[in-house]
């Protein structure tokens, strides 16, 4: 890869989540390059549609070309109508958020989504996110079918999140970790309360494809005072029906996901 363009891409992962943007010197520290060098790839990313200069502070900020250009992705491999009614099945079942994520390129990534609450509290973060995999749900339900070797490289190539980026009661060690994922191997799905964010809870059940490896992970997340324990434990039958559903699609042949 040109150094031009893993500059570029770096940005592009340096700005995602971040909607105020970041300024150039920022941006050029982070690449280890000169504010000259630095405002050189700014611009370009610019004039390609990526990024956009804000006129007040002058801050670089995403546009939504990726996520259109993802969007479009999905839309053509249909994965969105496919998994569907799964989803709506699942929000109006438990009557909070269904999400699928899948696995691409050693990385979960939540893609699809249905709202089944209709008032009151409610979790709803954005799809495109990628799944921080030692803390929530959907990510002990996918390493929870990888060896302990493999499910480590990858918490480790991804990071413990640390300080305000993951809730009170997210594994504190790698021996707590491993304890948790050793439960979700043993049940079959994964439960979380208070670990992803303070004050929600979440169930996860591993799409596995006929060959045997994970594609995806089916999940219902919510307020933990009405996801409790108990709920979570009763809705996991249910998530895992349709997650056996979903198995049945070729999404190895649609190009949905890749095992690792």
């Amino acid at each position: 890869m040109s150094s031009a363009m893993a500059r570029g891409l770096s940005v592009l992962e340096l700005l995602a989540g971040k909607p105020a943007g970041l300024p150039l010197h920022v941006v050029s520290d982070h690449l280890e390059i000169s504010r000259s060098a630095g405002h050189r790839v700014l611009t370009h990313l610019v004039e390609e549609g990526y990024l956009r200069q804000e006129p007040n502070s002058g801050f670089y900020v995403l546009t939504l070309k990726l996520v259109s250009l993802a969007l479009r992705h999905l839309a053509e491999q249909g994965i969105v109508e496919q998994v569907r009614p799964s989803l709506l099945a699942l929000a109006k079942e438990s009557g909070e958020l269904a999400r699928l994520s899948l696995v691409d390129n050693r990385k979960l990534v939540w893609v699809a989504k249905e709202q089944g609450a209709t008032s009151g509290l409610r979790f709803d973060p954005d799809s495109g996110q990628e799944v921080t995999l030692s803390s929530s749900a959907s990510g002990l339900a996918w390493l929870s079918r990888l060896s302990e070797n493999e499910a480590l490289e990858l918490v480790y190539a991804q990071g413990f999140p640390t300080g305000g980026h993951t809730g009170p009661k997210a594994p504190s060690d790698v021996q707590d970790f491993l304890a948790r994922l050793h439960t979700t191997r043993e049940q079959g799905y994964a439960v979380t309360a208070d670990t992803f964010e303070a004050g929600t809870a979440a169930v996860a059940v591993p799409i596995v494809h006929r060959r045997g490896h994970v594609v995806g992970v089916l999940s219902i997340a919510g307020p933990s005072i009405r996801l409790t324990e108990a709920r979570m434990h009763e809705l996991a039958s249910a998530l895992l029906v349709h997650a056996a559903e979903l198995a049945e699609l070729d999404l190895d042949s649609a190009q949905l996901a890749h095992a690792i």
